[in-house]
């Protein structure tokens, strides 16, 4: 090319085609990428600022990932803390239902009725209060029991509503009335053992028992929600902590404290006695405290949570900032771009006419042949 001779003109028109076709090109790309800045020879300090902040975004959004698993981590906790104060509150009811339910003494003699030589008192002690009777030798079992009977008005006992022979004739049953409870501390049972029979106190404890049964059970199965309220490995609920990072240095963060909402860490235990009231009011007690445990771990947990929301929160909002910024800077206008491609359709034609007219000068000497 270098021994073909041009014109001035031709030249001209040529690097002026040359130039033209160079920025269609530019402008081809952005059209297609969407980008006026491509690469670093583009414009470096656009392209390398676009990048830093991408890659904090792309940064961020990793983060994003983290932070929702961290809420549901939480979410699982207060699910569990939700369904164990239901638990907690039907062992409150039953320890309740327990506690309403009266315990009845049963009380009898054991042993072989023998009758006294002589005429001799008998003095039986209940409570507070003495029943007196004069055992005749000529006396039986049901004797004894229909002279007791007969005492009853006068010594004042109104829990015990009839004493008599017990069906098989060998001992002699105290009737307690409905709906009188004794506890089992205050039951003092006493008698002359000298006609070969002992008075025996105790307490049907029935009702009660299925009652503990019942309560022991619930407490079974909180131990058993508290070890499945876990989420990827990590319980809330049995002492694990969770870290949530917030920034890409890690710098910022939040440390969920985990608790122990096992029957154990709530300061429930199995039963197994509830012979007395003040058994079961110290189990009530047991269970209202811990009710108020679960109340304050679940304020805790929500607290956590709002936090961690808010960061994220923040976090995708700042995200969509970067990204906007580097798009600011890259982004080519689609409108300017489209019509800078028109502009230059129309130079690139207009410069191939005015090569062909520069072109014409040269074309006059074949006219000489």
């Amino acid at each position: 090319m270098a021994d073909i001779s041009l014109t001035a003109s031709m030249r001209t028109n040529l690097l002026s085609l040359q130039n033209t076709q160079s920025l269609m090109d530019m402008t081809q790309e952005r059209l297609s990428t969407g980008k006026k800045v491509n690469s670093a020879i583009d414009n470096p300090s656009s392209y390398y600022t676009a990048q830093g902040l991408n890659n904090r975004a792309s940064d961020l959004e990793a983060l994003l990932d983290s932070m929702g698993q961290g809420i549901q981590t939480i979410k699982a906790a207060n699910e569990g803390i939700e369904s164990i104060t239901s638990f907690v509150q039907q062992a409150k009811a039953v320890a309740n239902t327990a506690r309403d339910t009266a315990l009845k003494p049963s009380i009898s003699t054991t042993g072989t009725f023998e009758a006294p030589a002589a005429n001799t008192n008998i003095s039986i002690t209940i409570g507070d209060k003495t029943l007196t009777y004069e055992v005749k030798t000529t006396d039986g079992v049901d004797d004894v029991a229909t002279g007791l009977d007969g005492e009853l008005a006068g010594a004042g006992l109104t829990n015990i509503i009839e004493i008599a022979e017990s069906d098989d004739g060998n001992s002699i049953v105290f009737s307690v009335a409905d709906g009188v409870s004794f506890e089992k501390s205050n039951i003092s049972i006493t008698s002359t053992d000298t006609f070969g029979l002992s008075l025996n106190g105790s307490l049907d404890t029935a009702a009660r028992d299925t009652s503990m049964k019942q309560y022991n059970d619930i407490l079974t199965q909180i131990d058993q929600l508290a070890s499945d309220a876990s989420y990827k490995g990590v319980n809330l609920l049995k002492n694990d902590d969770l870290k949530v990072v917030f920034n890409e240095d890690r710098s910022s963060y939040l440390e969920v404290k985990g608790d122990n909402a096992t029957s154990a860490g709530l300061g429930l235990t199995q039963i197994d006695d509830w012979s007395t009231n003040t058994l079961v009011d110290n189990t009530i007690t047991a269970v209202e405290e811990a009710i108020t445990k679960l109340r304050n771990m679940a304020s805790e947990f929500g607290n956590n949570y709002s936090i961690i929301q808010t960061r994220e929160d923040f976090t995708e909002n700042l995200t969509n900032v970067l990204t906007e910024g580097a798009d600011n800077l890259t982004l080519a206008d689609m409108n300017e771009e489209s019509a800078n491609m028109l502009a230059l359709q129309t130079r690139q034609q207009l410069g191939v006419n005015a090569l062909s007219l520069a072109s014409q000068s040269a074309q006059s000497v074949l006219k000489l042949f």
